[in-house]
């Protein structure tokens, strides 16, 4: 009774002037430390107030308090996504509406379209359509792209890797005597004439063409930001980090957050320059350490910085400590090609120093194994003279780890940010590329668990407002199926489900792990008293339902701060 009463006082600090709400008869996940499942919880204005048996006590105590029936419904911590890109996922398709694409003819229809309504000599540029995706699983060729569009520059764009057309080679000045200029990463990869076949890896070069797309204006940029925003909470998020945040897109989320426009809480990694000198970089490291949006805040927060340090898994450019091997699905000629390190080791030590040292979480696009031993070697030499562990040093989407690098991330205290849609979407093409034992360590979440490494879900969102259709789906029940099931897509069977983890530990990927990926497990990740009142209900018992039936899970209503923000 002393510890009831106890808490009812403490609580009473917490309570508004409106009464609070007790949620009964519900199965309520509350994603603690022992993963506990009770009944009912109090809410009192943003917070959790009390769960279990105290709520019932703090529900007799208060009879002026309004009364939720969860009738058997499923409650679940508000879900985070610990990678997004929203502002440019939201404007994506404002100046036209970009089909599914899951083959070569259905692109080169696609261009061909652009090629009849864009003037002559205009760019077609045609973004983040993965070659691992298309069933062709290549690049589409120079001479297809120059057979549909032969009087438009075409730049075919998969992240950090492109394909060009005849023409937009030309207007580039890349012939066969091109070199990418001393101190620049990338490779361009060439026929066996010499000629450049118009693959380019991590090197984009200038296109001397004019692009004719129509850009959103500031109030339609917020609206469609907006509207993804009310989608995010329509799956269940109420928290997504920017995991590439620069000016722009900060000054949207400000403006929002001025309004009080926000519906989800958003944690900023904030992008600095890395070709530049080292004073430039210096000095915009410095505006990141001295930015108001640092200061501690529930719904905006910059919490560290990014930077790109390799390429691209899906597109062959990703750092590896094995060569690739000579590609057809890549179009890579070298047979000891190991992919694309775009930051020098010394460059790297001296940013990582830096924002360690004022406190930020530092992440790094560090995609292939090779790029992510070398940020776990750096955050190692960093850490004997400027601790890291307490910023929660990051690694970004680390794609393919051994055991030796999981053994260091555990030593050091990082945490990792994963897409595991990418297993469901490009597995069958990555096995293809590498083989068997090397997919062993393609996202091997189980040992990552077991090392006890805080791993975050997350969908690398680009482009597209929809949970499944957006690239990349950032829907989190289809990432949680993924996490523990091990499908891909055109497969029968798993791929390596020993690397699979359990419904409670995907459950956790999503929740609380992320909000110590974010730094925010204090307040939110878990339904604990005292916690911020983030929280979802759910159509079915995640943890009892069939496993294929994980992935449609649906969310009844979306609650940020104890306010529904989605729902009836």
């Amino acid at each position: 009774m002393k510890r009831l009463l106890l808490l009812f006082a403490l609580s009473g600090s917490l309570l508004p002037a409106a009464p609070p709400t007790v949620f009964t008869h519900g199965k309520i996940v509350t994603v603690d430390k022992v993963f506990s499942i009770t009944d009912t919880m109090v809410v009192a204005g943003e917070r959790i107030v009390a769960l279990g048996e105290q709520a019932k006590a703090y529900a007799a105590a208060h009879p002026e308090a309004r009364k939720v029936d969860l009738a058997g419904q499923m409650m679940l911590p508000g879900l985070m996504d610990s990678h997004a890109h929203p502002v440019g996922a939201a404007t994506y398709e404002f100046d036209h509406e970009v089909p599914d694409i899951a083959d070569i003819p259905q692109l080169l229809d696609y261009i061909a379209g652009r090629a009849k309504v864009l003037p002559e000599g205009s760019l077609i540029y045609v973004r983040q359509i993965f070659i691992t995706r298309l069933k062709e699983q290549r690049y589409p060729t120079r001479e297809e792209l120059d057979r549909v569009a032969p009087r438009h520059p075409v730049h075919f764009s998969t992240g950090p890797d492109s394909m060009l057309n005849s023409l937009a080679l030309k207007l580039a000045g890349i012939g066969r005597n091109f070199k990418i200029p001393e101190g620049e990463p990338g490779k361009i990869e060439h026929d066996a004439n010499g000629e450049p076949t118009g693959v380019m890896h991590s090197f984009s070069p200038k296109i001397n063409a004019r692009s004719l797309a129509k850009t959103p204006s500031a109030e339609q940029t917020l609206d469609l930001v907006k509207k993804l925003f009310t989608d995010y909470n329509s799956v269940g998020f109420t928290t997504i980090a920017d995991r590439g945040a620069g000016k722009g897109n900060v000054e949207v989320y400000q403006k929002l957050y001025d309004t009080h426009e926000l519906t989800v809480r958003l944690r900023l990694s904030h992008t600095f320059p890395t070709g530049a000198l080292w004073r430039t970089t210096e000095q915009a490291i410095d505006e990141i350490i001295n930015h108001p949006l640092r200061k501690p805040d529930p719904m905006l927060q910059i919490i560290g910085t990014k930077v790109w340090l390799d390429g691209g898994m899906l597109t062959g450019s990703a750092f590896m400590q094995q060569p690739w091997g000579v590609s057809k699905i890549y179009g890579i000629d070298d047979p000891q090609y190991r992919g694309v390190q775009q930051i020098k080791r010394e460059d790297l030590v001296k940013m990582v120093r830096k924002v360690a040292a004022s406190g930020l979480q530092f992440t790094a696009h560090s995609v292939g194994d090779g790029a992510v031993q070398l940020l776990l070697d750096v955050y190692d030499e960093v850490n004997r003279d400027t601790p890291v562990s307490a910023t929660r040093p990051c690694i970004t989407h680390c794609n393919f780890m051994t055991p030796d690098s999981i053994a260091k991330a555990a030593e050091l205290g990082a945490v990792i940010d994963l897409q595991p849609i990418w297993f469901w979407m490009d597995g069958r093409t990555l096995l293809k590329q590498f083989g068997n034992e090397r997919m062993s360590r393609f996202q091997p979440l189980r040992s990552i668990f077991d090392a006890k490494i805080p791993v975050g879900g997350g969908s690398d969102h680009m482009q597209k407002i929809g949970g499944l259709r957006s690239i990349n789906p950032y829907n989190p029940w289809l990432g949680m199926w993924i996490a523990v099931d091990r499908k891909c897509r055109f497969m029968d069977e798993p791929l390596h489900p020993e690397g699979g983890i359990t419904r409670e530990e995907a459950i956790r990927m999503y929740t609380i792990n992320n909000a110590r990926v974010l730094l925010q497990e204090q307040d939110t990740g878990s339904l604990e008293a005292g916690k911020r009142a983030d929280f979802i209900i759910i159509d079915r018992d995640v943890l009892t339902c069939p496993i294929d039936d994980l992935k449609d899970t649906r969310v009844r209503e979306t609650w940020l701060d104890g306010k529904k923000v989605w729902g009836k």
